[in-house]
This record gives C-alpha cells, structure tokens and sequence, in this order.
C-alpha cells in the first residue's frame, strides 16, 4: 500500500520529469511537503495537447465520476490486479491515467520491542524525484478532482519492509501510460516497466505516524524524513 509520501524537492527538479508548457506549470513555487496523506490536495500529471503534459490537482482519494456520495471505503490505492475489472477504478483504467510526482513515500514495520509502528523513508538513490502511476477522476455530482496511486506486489527491496508497494513508473513509459489512445490490452504491459531495485530506505522517527496537526500547525517538517538507522 502507499498511506503517505513526500514531495519537497523544488518544482524545479520534479518538473524535468515532464512535458509542461504553460508558464503556469512550470513557474510553480511549491512548498516542500514531508508528510502527504490522504484525502489532501496533490498535484498529478495526465496527457496534455500537442503530445504535452498537462498539471492538475486533486483530492488524493479518488471519488469515481459515477458517486453521488464521498466514498467511505479506502480510495487512496487502486490495487494493480483489478485496476481493469473493479468499477470504482475501470473507467479511469481506460482513458483517466496519470502520474503523481513524489520523491518518497512511507511504509510501517511492527516494533518486536514494543508491539507499535515503525515508519520507514523509502527514497531512490541521491533523492531524485520519481513519478507514481496513478488514476484520476472528475465527478461532477460533488464538483471534485480526484486521484489515486496505483499498488504492485512488492520486489526487492521493499519486500523486506511490506508485501506491497506504490508503482513507481520508468520514466520511459510515461507518454504511453499517460495517452488516452493506447490500447486497453497493452496497459497492463507498461504498468510492468517499474523502478524498485533501486530504492533505499532508512527507519524514521515515529512523529510522521500521524499527519494531524500538531499545535494548529501541520505534521508537515524536514525533521520527519531523518534517519534513525537503516535496517
């Protein structure tokens, strides 16, 4: 699964990842995010014109364009193996696919010391920004933007930490996951081109367990991604 993840690189450096054009998109100053949980506003990236990108945001829990009510269930993640049959997540499958720019997320272990959780920092090598695969949806019954992160079977090495891990996408697959025109039938190939090998991860101190607000202020800071000791 994926509860949580980080986007505090400048815009600058996670822009690269894309094609955008409108000064809008590009010029972005977005502050440093520790601590992202769901039901909270993100940004995510889907086809644009001209072969382009095109930046959007939305509640970080998709709410399928068919609800006439907020979902109750747990939309944040959109399991890989029913993406293509499940109604909540079939129609975004189809022609609503987008990427989600990010440079970390969380995963939780069980203390054997204290039976509590402990959250890990799962990042790529020099904390370069990565996109997750996602799936996006608008309703107009609630007038809302939505999306949700896409969940694979966990391979090396964050099957040391969970059984299940967010999609991060090969870069060079994007226009294709992204194009509203690629076969149906060949989706599930791409979603196969993923980036984990390479991810570190280090254990982190257990304030990021809550992303509620901490003296009016958000659990939100640098201090939440530093290292305790790797496992």
């Amino acid at each position: 699964m994926c509860g949580r993840y980080t986007k505090y690189l400048s815009w600058s450096e996670i822009h690269r990842l894309y094609r955008l054009t409108a000064p809008a998109e590009t010029g972005r100053n977005d502050e440093p995010r520790y601590n992202i949980a769901p039901t909270q506003e993100v940004p995510f990236v889907t086809a644009g014109e001209d072969g382009n990108h095109r930046l959007r945001e939305g509640r970080w829990w998709l709410v399928p364009f068919w609800a006439k009510e907020m979902p109750k269930a747990a939309m944040f993640n959109a399991r890989i193996e029913g993406i293509d049959t499940a109604p909540a997540f079939r129609d975004a499958f189809k022609s609503k696919r987008c990427l989600i720019p990010a440079d970390g997320f969380y995963e939780w272990t069980i203390s054997p010391a204290d039976g509590k959780k402990d959250p890990w920092h799962i990042y790529q090598p020099g904390h370069t920004p990565f996109s997750f695969a996602g799936l996006w949806a608008y309703n107009s019954n609630l007038g809302i933007t939505s999306c949700t992160i896409i969940t694979e079977p966990a391979g090396d090495p964050m099957k040391q930490l969970h059984d299940r891990q967010p999609l991060i996408l090969d870069p060079a697959y994007y226009d294709a996951w992204l194009d509203p025109a690629t076969p149906k039938d060949s989706l599930k190939d791409i979603l196969s081109h993923d980036i984990e090998g390479q991810l570190q991860f280090n254990r982190v101190g257990r304030e990021v367990n809550t992303s509620a607000a901490v003296n009016k202020l958000p659990n939100d800071h640098p201090g939440l991604v530093g290292p305790i000791n790797p496992l």
